[in-house]
């Protein structure tokens, strides 16, 4: 691996540097509090330094007039050094994140994923040449990188999420300062380090450790960065939005979701079902897809739910090393203190607690930050567990039902869309006519039909609504990236006789 610093620091400038104010903070896993690492807390002045060297290696041009096809190397060279040192990356992940291993590899192929897409997809666009209509102009449009980046990624998937933000950053030509938020960024320093180690030139890749609070405004307000990209909760993306509008900087937010899935009659109900409980109980919730509203036609809604029910109760949890565990604790405490305010609001509202809603009672658990797979039953539009998003192990039960087929459908569409958000959901049918009609309907970036969680990096990524703005993954992740620009040539200068030389 590359070398990482030996006390605390951030990456600035092609060097570990200490943090000004002289800030430590303790990362420590969630599963059972054991300390993982001791690390940088930075200030606002760290954030200044790093915006000053991204700066100044974006306006030498170092790494923007470096061939396109280069910096794709350059990724395709990350990501082999990935899949080389896989394990001992996924067990960073993994303690920082409480997650269990197996997820945290599975994590580690998708991120290799990401890196050799862009890698490949870095040189594929030099422009275009625009017919002027005139045999003495050479018209023509070229992509250039949009300049110094500011990419703020997430706790739940540190390196997943950064990773769909430096890679198109590199690929484009880009300046940038990662911060990972201060609870998970062991891996975005094993990532600094390594594109340092691969030769990503002094000042292009910067890296700033510490809360948002501290280090975030000058990354979002300073006119020096050109563009902010977000990944998290809606009420921060708001105030980045803000912050980034004092300068007209480009942004790109995914801030999220209440993501539907939508369960007819007519579906294939023991897939459906298994993967409902996927949709929403993997990682214990805290993915921004999660499906955390089930939608189900009212006829079978008994069926569905009490199996739901049973399998959900038998759902171990455990830690990153334990093999049989299937899902695994909440980020930290505070967090699960909002996920359990969260249930409380709906149960006052209405809903009926079929499972879950508490913490285990088991003496492994309580050094952890665990709680029990949720279901709420009984809900419906107007909820705040229906309208807001959980970001944990709680699944919300709303029915469906019409006089005919097209009321069916027009039922379960209503309902679905009944949201701010519009990031992902799905749609189970046999009848391949209603799925895809359904689907179409449906205002949400991401649609699985028949499905629920996958994705491949060449499909862009990004949600309607509140769920934000832009896409990531795809061609569109790496325009995101990219500024047009359109150059005019005309070979046979000459007066344009405008106004009368006389």
């Amino acid at each position: 691996m590359a070398p990482k610093p030996t006390t605390p620091a951030h990456f600035i400038d092609g060097e570990w540097v200490a943090p000004l104010e002289g800030g430590t903070r303790e990362i420590r896993c969630p599963a059972d509090g054991s300390l993982v690492a001791t690390v940088a807390e930075g200030s606002a002045a760290d954030s200044e330094a790093a915006i000053a060297a991204a700066r100044r290696a974006f306006d030498s041009g170092v790494w923007s007039s470096t061939p396109a096809v280069e910096r794709g190397a350059l990724l395709l060279a990350l990501a082999d050094r990935l899949e080389a040192e896989k394990e001992e990356v996924a067990r960073l992940e993994a303690l920082d994140t409480g997650k269990r291993m197996v997820e945290a590899r599975i994590d580690m192929d998708d991120i290799i994923g990401v890196f050799r897409h862009f890698g490949k997809l870095a040189d594929a666009d030099a422009g275009r040449v625009v017919d002027a209509g005139m045999p003495s102009v050479a018209s023509r449009v070229v992509y250039e990188p949009v300049g110094v980046c500011s990419l703020i990624s997430p706790w739940n998937y540190p390196l997943l999420q950064t990773s769909w933000k430096v890679a198109p950053a590199i690929a484009a030509g880009c300046a940038f300062i990662v911060k990972p938020s201060e609870l998970t960024p062991s891996t975005s320093m094993w990532l600094v380090a390594t594109l340092d180690d691969l030769g990503l030139p002094k000042g292009v890749g910067n890296l700033i450790l510490g809360a948002g609070a501290a280090v975030g405004d000058p990354l979002t307000s300073d006119p020096r960065v050109d563009m902010v990209s977000f990944t998290g909760g809606l009420v921060t993306g708001k105030r980045i939005m803000a912050s980034a509008a004092e300068t007209v900087k480009k942004i790109a937010l995914e801030l999220g979701g209440k993501n539907p899935n939508v369960v007819f009659a007519d579906a294939d109900l023991p897939a459906a079902i298994d993967n409902a409980l996927t949709a929403i109980f993997l990682d214990s919730g805290q993915v921004c897809s999660a499906g955390s509203r089930l939608i189900v036609e009212a006829s079978i809604h008994d069926e569905v739910v009490d199996e739901l029910v049973r399998r959900a109760e038998k759902i171990r949890l455990g830690g990153p090393f334990d093999e049989r565990a299937e899902t695994g604790p909440l980020i930290s405490a505070a967090h699960r203190e909002k996920v359990e305010a969260y249930v409380a609001a709906g149960i006052a509202e209405g809903a009926v607690l079929r499972t879950g809603g508490t913490r285990p009672e088991a003496e492994q658990y309580q050094a952890g930050f665990y709680y029990l797979p949720t279901i709420l039953d009984e809900c419906r539009s107007g909820m705040s567990c229906v309208r807001d998003e959980s970001f944990g192990p709680v699944l919300t039960v709303e029915t469906f039902e019409g006089d005919d087929p097209d009321s069916v459908e027009d039922a379960a569409v209503a309902i679905a869309n009944d949201t701010h958000y519009g990031l992902a959901g799905a749609v189970w049918s046999q009848n391949a006519g209603r799925a895809e009609r359904v689907a179409r309907r449906l205002r949400h970036g991401t649609i699985w039909i028949n499905d629920y969680h996958p994705y491949v990096p060449q499909a862009e990524w990004g949600g309607f609504g509140q769920s934000g703005i832009g896409r990531e993954l795809g061609v569109a992740g790496l325009e995101e990236y990219r500024e047009a620009k359109h150059i005019w040539h005309n070979t046979r200068s000459a007066p344009a006789g405008w106004f009368d030389a006389d």
